[in-house]
């Protein structure tokens, strides 16, 4: 099935009501990563038919099974990593994933080392959950991001029990390799941490790069960490509630076997129904986004060369979210920041990248999941909102 996605209008995605496009009235929304791009067939289907039986209940275990089965043949087939059906668990999202790693698989008071910039509420999960923060920020190789081992080392010898991997990275779009991983695994190890990998965006990957499950790359990786994944990202489920949960280590298992039905719950039948469908239905549905977001990306490089002087963007290797340098634009002395001079003056939407870390001063977080002329018109606007345009 040829998707139209050039056709789909901003009125129409306002009409649907998602957060993305009714949280800022009359603004682009360009901040929150959800794609513009509907749902894949497969999985509307499968929504129908379980809407259609009334599969309202509680979480059937044969329900949960086929969920399992069907990421175990989807990490097979896409990233060559073996995986038992039994250890894949459904939870109610990542973050539900992260709360388990920290409240049951770290060390008690052990503080969570994050590299950054991060993902948002890494940011403030832990602190809920009455942990330290130590924030390792990213070093650069060329344009890449790249992990800072000796700093990496620093943040365990100082108190960290627990690091969170988040490989395809959110918001810079990095995608690790398994030497890179296998490095990290060796300063986590000689540590005696822990791992929280969260893949959410594995599917996410554009040609030239590979996921490789942080878990796969060798045996201590796979003792030391606790995976979660989700259909969330790349099918456009995000409301739906469910995740995965991937243990890797017989340790691990125990520990699930005596918590797990608290932390499971939570997981909703409709979305277990809706991820099954993904992992084993949607897989075309997705090549032919991942091409059409491959192409959103490059025109993005010219977009921002043409608009936006001064900023600077190196095209992710996984996820949609661009991840733009405005440091060296000089905004107004009363632009509080580059989102919030965006937001004012050319009426779009993106994440503050402050928001991410110390790190990500002076970004924005920008989602290029939406139909290429929208692209076109956000970065048109911001670009004749800039000083001097």
């Amino acid at each position: 099935m040829t998707q139209t996605f050039d056709d789909v209008t901003m009125e129409q995605l306002r009409a649907v009501g998602g957060v993305k496009w009714t949280a800022f009235e009359g603004k682009i929304g360009a901040f929150v990563a959800e794609m513009d791009f509907g749902i894949a067939p497969p999985i509307t289907q499968a929504l129908h038919a379980a809407v259609d039986v009334g599969s309202f209940g509680y979480l059937p275990a044969a329900t949960a099974a086929a969920m399992s089965q069907a990421y175990a043949e989807w990490a097979q087939t896409r990233y060559q990593w073996s995986v038992d059906p039994a250890d894949v668990h459904p939870v109610a999202d990542v973050i539900a994933g992260l709360e388990a790693a920290i409240d049951h698989f770290s060390a008690p008071g052990s503080a969570v080392v994050l590299p950054t910039p991060a993902y948002m509420p890494f940011l403030s999960v832990p602190l809920a959950h009455g942990r330290r923060i130590i924030q390792v920020p990213l070093a650069h190789e060329g344009e890449r991001y790249v992990y800072d081992l000796d700093a990496l080392d620093a943040a365990f010898a100082d108190g960290g029990g627990l690091l969170v991997l988040c490989n395809p990275h959110n918001p810079i779009g990095r995608v690790l390799e398994t030497e890179e991983m296998a490095a990290i695994s060796e300063v986590v190890e000689r540590h005696g941490g822990r791992v929280f990998s969260d893949e959410i965006h594995a599917p996410l990957v554009f040609p030239g790069h590979r996921h490789v499950p942080y878990a796969s790359v060798n045996e201590a990786a796979a003792n030391h960490t606790l995976t979660a994944t989700s259909a969330s990202k790349a099918w456009n489920l995000p409301g739906m509630k469910c995740a995965q949960v991937v243990l890797s280590g017989d340790a691990d298992r125990e520990i699930w076997r005596s918590k797990g039905m608290m932390l499971e719950h939570g997981a909703a039948n409709l979305g277990v129904i809706a991820n099954t469908a993904a992992y084993s239905a949607g897989g075309q549905w997705l090549e032919e986004v991942l091409t059409y977001l491959d192409g959103n990306r490059r025109r993005l490089a010219e977009l921002v060369a043409e608009h936006l002087p001064g900023v600077r963007y190196t095209p992710p290797e996984g996820t949609y979210l661009a991840w733009l340098d405005f440091r060296e634009v000089e905004l107004p002395e009363s632009a509080a920041s580059p989102t919030a001079f965006l937001a004012s003056r050319a009426d779009v939407a993106t994440t503050d990248g402050a928001m991410c870390g110390d790190a990500g001063q002076g970004f924005v977080r920008y989602n290029f999941a939406t139909p290429r002329p929208i692209m076109e018109e956000t970065i048109a606007a911001m670009g004749r909102a800039l000083p001097g345009a």
